[in-house]
């Protein structure tokens, strides 16, 4: 039972350690005005500003992908399950097989008027 507490302060006494001789070494470099004390960032594919953007347009995305297959499969009449829904930037993808083209058109329609769609591309191919 004793070691448990004994070794738990060892590896807290070691991280101290160890997070005290990187502040000691950045400190002596900076005195020693040495260029590779500059603090370095690792590079980014996008800028900082646009990254948590990108990351709301994908929740946003996914968020309006769920409404669409939510509001297709609700819709009185129409076999939704073999329509696939896709979403990027707010533009709606249909993409599958419905029974007829009165079917494509109420598919579609119900596509452009969830909250939030911006356009609605109609891939969809009738049967009949």
């Amino acid at each position: 039972m004793q070691s448990k507490p004994l070794m738990l302060a060892s590896v807290v006494c070691a991280a101290l350690l160890a997070a005290g001789c990187g502040e000691r070494a950045q400190t002596d470099a900076m005195a020693r005005n040495d260029k590779m004390a500059e603090p370095m960032t690792p590079p980014t594919a996008t800028p900082p500003a646009t990254a948590p953007g990108r990351a709301a347009t994908a929740i946003d995305d996914t968020a309006l992908t769920a409404k669409v297959k939510t509001a297709l499969v609700a819709e009185p009449g129409l076999k939704s399950t073999s329509i696939d829904v896709s979403t990027k930037e707010a533009v709606v993808t249909l993409t599958g097989n419905v029974e007829t083209a009165a079917d494509r058109a109420k598919a579609r329609q119900v596509a452009e008027n969830v909250q939030g769609v911006r356009n609605v591309v109609d891939n969809l191919t009738a049967k009949s």
